[in-house]
């Protein structure tokens, strides 16, 4: 079984293994200052594989347009760009001069880190699975570590399903969608252990019509609410009358009477951090997934909105419970980086 810790000396590393191949609230947001330092805007730019309102790349672009609005940085990026075309475009901001590259390289870390090299007065800061490695001093890796708010959206689930069974439809089975999974089944059995969950990937991070297709299989089989970590899944849920869990962002106004909750994930801290370091040059390799630890204001649980008053008050009470002692520290939900399977 694989599960990741965090030290305090600032998170554990594990040797990489490369392959060949291989809206912002207040809790995430924060206040933003109008300028931090007394310096000229830091050049940031974003390289995403999906367009921007797809759920994950879209916390980071947020973050990012706040920051821009606040004057801290200029922004510009490019979206759907193929792996195969992603050391491409890292070289070309690099060439133009931009001091934070921001992005996921999760299809393409040995080629992304070759890049990384050649260009050593440019900081990066990419999704990663792996950890950081002082073999690239100016690569900062993060990943959305919001299993906090996962969990908690998993005990809201429990309370809500009325059959136990419930469906889990997800991207790819990788630590940063296995980790969230796992907290929420654990949140689910903190109010009904005997629950059962089917699980499914879908091969992509953006089809909607794939995971819309794979959500209704499961709710033939019995499934009566859905965990929706890809887009897709929540219309599938609200077609057949039943309910959904989201995932890093709220979809409530998009289905009313469909999405309970939603853990959310916010950029902001991550971000934030790292244009310190480049502001006052000490950015060096390091791992940034600490900053989306609900403690650190990187992830919280939707508002309840539309299902204010219909969710059973014990579990909200447990759930208060649960977030009080995460936020002081008196309580660490597991990270399961293993790949979850139905049960």
């Amino acid at each position: 079984m694989t599960r990741k810790t965090f030290d305090a000396a600032g998170l554990h590393r594990r040797q990489l293994l490369l392959g060949a191949g291989g809206a912002a609230t207040a809790a995430g947001l924060g206040l933003l200052p109008k300028r931090l330092w007394a310096q000229e805007p830091i050049s940031v730019a974003g390289i995403y594989t999906v367009p921007v309102e797809q759920q994950w790349v879209s916390r980071i672009h947020i973050a990012a347009e706040a920051a821009k609005a606040a004057g801290q940085i200029t922004y510009t990026f490019s979206e759907n760009t193929a792996n195969t075309d992603y050391p491409r475009v890292m070289r070309e901001y690099a060439e133009q001069g931009v001091k934070l590259i921001v992005g996921e390289i999760f299809g393409v870390e040995q080629e992304a880190r070759e890049v990384v090299l050649d260009y050593p007065e440019t900081a990066f800061l990419l999704g990663s699975s792996f950890l950081d490695d002082p073999a690239y001093p100016n690569l900062s890796v993060f990943d959305n570590y919001i299993q906090d708010a996962s969990y908690l959206s998993g005990i809201i689930a429990g309370a809500m399903t009325e059959t136990g069974n419930i469906g889990m439809v997800g991207g790819f089975p990788i630590p940063e969608v296995n980790r969230l999974m796992h907290a929420f089944m654990a949140g689910v059995r903190e109010v009904k252990p005997d629950a059962t969950f089917q699980v499914s990937f879908i091969g992509s991070w953006f089809d909607p019509p794939k995971a819309k297709e794979t959500a209704f299989a499961m709710i033939e089989n019995g499934a009566d609410l859905l965990y929706a970590e890809r887009f897709g899944v929540s219309d599938a849920a609200q077609e057949r009358g039943i309910l959904a869990i989201g995932n890093v962002i709220d979809t409530q106004a998009d289905y009313p009477e469909t999405v309970v909750a939603s853990a959310l994930w916010h950029f902001e801290p991550t971000l934030q951090a790292a244009l310190a370091k480049v502001a006052d040059g000490t950015f060096e390799a390091a791992n940034y997934g600490l900053y989306s630890f609900m403690k650190e204001g990187g992830c919280s649980l939707a508002p309840l909105g539309t299902f204010e008053g219909k969710v059973p008050q014990q579990a909200l009470d447990l759930v208060a419970e649960r977030e009080a002692a995460i936020r002081s520290g008196d309580f660490e939900v597991e990270i399961n980086d293993e790949e979850p399977t139905s049960a």
